[in-house]
């Protein structure tokens, strides 16, 4: 029996499914178009995990990456993350991970998905990494926005350890992207970069700013004092 797939389809709650779409954008036409939700708020979810992860092996979490239902898909990711934070002496068990992530990036189809389980996964496999090209081919390459945003915020890892390097190298790769998600990510990114060093992102600012899209510059200098700001902003 699959603990982890009985667990979260016991906790379904009709009555949040209407919210849940919307916020997600599952609307035609919308970014998140034809997801279906079971009504679990991410707290339930994880907790879920939390009661779970130590029951479920790959087919497990295989046969709930691949559900129609967006909780139960993110149920499996976080799984996934834990199995790989505490198999910190098992490389065969992390790489194992790393390829059932990389192998199933067509089902992590939504910004949380994303957000939720990248930077802990790929972010910390990277971290003593020479090379973090998969980043940038993701980045470059992606098949979907959600691959290209895999690329940029799994750098989250390396910003919280003060290497801001492939955050910025990144964040220029995408800096003409046409999807405002992306224009987020960027921005977010850039922003906790400059939170550790803010030096290093207004050099980065300087030359960019003034043809950068404008979600991702307000998201960039949210942190700055208003009347810098201002000043970038009103050029």
């Amino acid at each position: 029996m699959n603990v982890l797939l009985s667990a979260m389809l016991s906790h379904a709650d009709a009555s949040q499914v209407p919210g849940l779409a919307r916020f997600f954008k599952t609307g035609p036409g919308q970014y998140g178009y034809g997801d279906k939700f079971l009504g679990i708020k991410v707290p339930v979810t994880r907790a879920v995990v939390k009661e779970c992860w130590k029951s479920v092996g790959f087919p497990e979490l295989e046969e709930c990456i691949t559900s129609e239902y967006h909780e139960v898909r993110l149920a499996a990711l976080l799984a996934l993350v834990e199995v790989f934070k505490h198999a910190k002496k098992d490389p065969t068990l992390r790489q194992q991970c790393v390829d059932f992530y990389l192998s199933h990036t067509a089902c992590i189809n939504n910004w949380d998905l994303v957000d939720l389980s990248c930077y802990p996964l790929l972010g910390e496999w990277l971290l003593h990494a020479s090379d973090r090209s998969l980043l940038y081919n993701l980045a470059r390459n992606g098949r979907t926005l959600w691959e290209q945003r895999i690329g940029m915020v799994s750098t989250m890892t390396f910003v919280r350890h003060g290497q801001l390097e492939d955050t910025f190298a990144i964040a220029d790769i995408l800096l003409n992207h046409p999807h405002d998600l992306i224009h987020k990510a960027v921005g977010w990114l850039l922003r906790e970069a400059g939170k550790k060093e803010k030096a290093a992102l207004e050099a980065y600012l300087r030359g960019r700013y003034q043809t950068m899209p404008r979600t991702m510059l307000r998201y960039a200098i949210e942190k700055f004092p208003e009347n810098e700001r201002q000043f970038y902003l009103a050029k």
